[in-house]
């Protein structure tokens, strides 16, 4: 026998169902796993937009975003008796996204039509991390419906983040 301490797989999935934080097992399609997912493949589209080689100040804003985006899975991630004190998105977070998104429209043309993704790929990208964020966020809201509790942070915090995404997107578009 071999020791599967570490391998990537463990074989404890195969049927359908996880562990979360706190070591309770749940179906692979809860809600709670899907909202998961959708945090990690933003975390994914937005690490593809960073390699579209963004200006030094947006690629480090997009890095700090992927760090905060590993709290909110984490949080998610946290059984509801299994309680995280440390280490969650806060009111500050939200408001540095605020201000980053307020400095980049400083710059922009004000906005008068619907935009159609695509020219730039680096615009094209941010758009698609745009619209994950937006899934993640609608899908987040769901979870909060079902009685798992999801921090109002955490939905400001998507919230806010979509809106910067687009603008990011814009602000690529017009150089």
């Amino acid at each position: 026998m071999t020791n599967n301490e570490n391998k990537i797989y463990t074989r404890s999935g195969d049927k359908g169902e996880t562990s979360i934080i706190g070591g309770v097992r749940v179906a692979k399609d809860d809600i709670r796993i899907h909202v998961i997912g959708d945090i990690d493949e933003l975390s994914s589209a937005i690490g593809l937009a960073r390699a579209e080689q963004l200006l030094s100040s947006r690629d480090t804003l997009l890095r700090k975003v992927q760090t905060e985006l590993i709290k909110i899975g984490t949080e998610l991630a946290a059984a509801d008796s299994y309680k995280i004190i440390s280490n969650r998105i806060d009111a500050e977070s939200i408001k540095k996204l605020e201000q980053e998104i307020d400095n980049l429209e400083a710059n922009l043309p004000l906005l008068q039509c619907f935009i159609l993704p695509g020219g730039k790929r680096s615009a094209a990208a941010l758009h698609l991390a745009r619209t994950i964020c937006r899934r993640a966020e609608r899908n987040a809201v769901t979870l909060s419906k079902t009685g798992t509790k999801v921090s109002e942070q955490i939905l400001t915090y998507l919230n806010r983040l979509s809106d910067l995404l687009f603008t990011m997107a814009r602000c690529e578009e017009v150089g």
